[in-house]
């Protein structure tokens, strides 16, 4: 296989900060060929205030081909259980000949839970690589029964601008918080987190059924 393109179905602009944590899963588990990544912007589209899920899959597909989709869902307050099983009932309606190999992303309540393990990729992301105090970042192993991760990640993002207050009102945190993921280069501590290992299970098996693995 020369090359593997996929596409990220996810809920919000910021959800693409996932794809780097995509493109480590895929070289971690045996893909070596060329990764082309899309994350499936339809901002431009007319769209429903409330769009069916199989909807935006299509549209998306349509939009980007892929050999491979990934369809993000926070898991909020329901199961992971409970996500996958709305992600496979829409991903059962596509048409037989749009509907690629697909993997579920649901980080336990948001993504942001899976960007505050690196204090030196927020310290870049903010701008400020060389911000000299230590960031207050929770152990691995809490991430998961954090109530606010995306709250407790803009506010390590505008402690390590070292910007004052007033300059702090035009920080652009959401687009740094985008970058962070950027600067890590090993994601493998993530591998404690729950919900990122069925991920990752999920994903390999994905990989194995399609003889992706080079």
């Amino acid at each position: 296989m020369e090359e593997l393109r996929y596409t990220l179905v996810a809920e919000g602009s910021s959800d693409v900060a996932l794809l780097p944590i995509l493109d480590w899963l895929l070289v971690e588990n045996g893909v070596h060929c060329a990764i082309q990544s899309a994350w499936a912007d339809l901002s431009a589209l007319p769209t429903p205030d409330n769009p069916k899920l199989a909807d935006k899959i299509r549209v998306s597909l349509d939009f980007y081909p892929c050999d491979l989709l990934f369809v993000h869902r926070d898991a909020d307050r329901e199961s992971r259980e409970k996500r996958v099983q709305e992600i496979s009932n829409a991903a059962n309606l596509l048409p037989k000949g749009l509907s690629p190999a697909f993997v579920c992303v649901i980080p336990v309540r948001m993504q942001e839970t899976w960007l505050l393990f690196d204090e030196a990729a927020i310290k870049a992301a903010a701008g400020n690589r060389n911000y000299a105090r230590q960031l207050s970042l929770p152990p691995v192993n809490r991430l998961e029964s954090l109530p606010d991760a995306k709250e407790i990640l803009n506010g390590l993002l505008r402690e390590a601008s070292d910007l004052n207050r007033r300059r702090q009102r035009s920080f652009p945190v959401a687009k740094r918080a985008r970058l962070v993921t950027e600067f890590i280069e090993d994601f493998s501590l993530l591998r404690q987190l729950s919900a990122f290992a069925a991920l990752e299970e999920e994903l390999s098996s994905a990989i194995q059924a399609n003889n992706w693995a080079s």
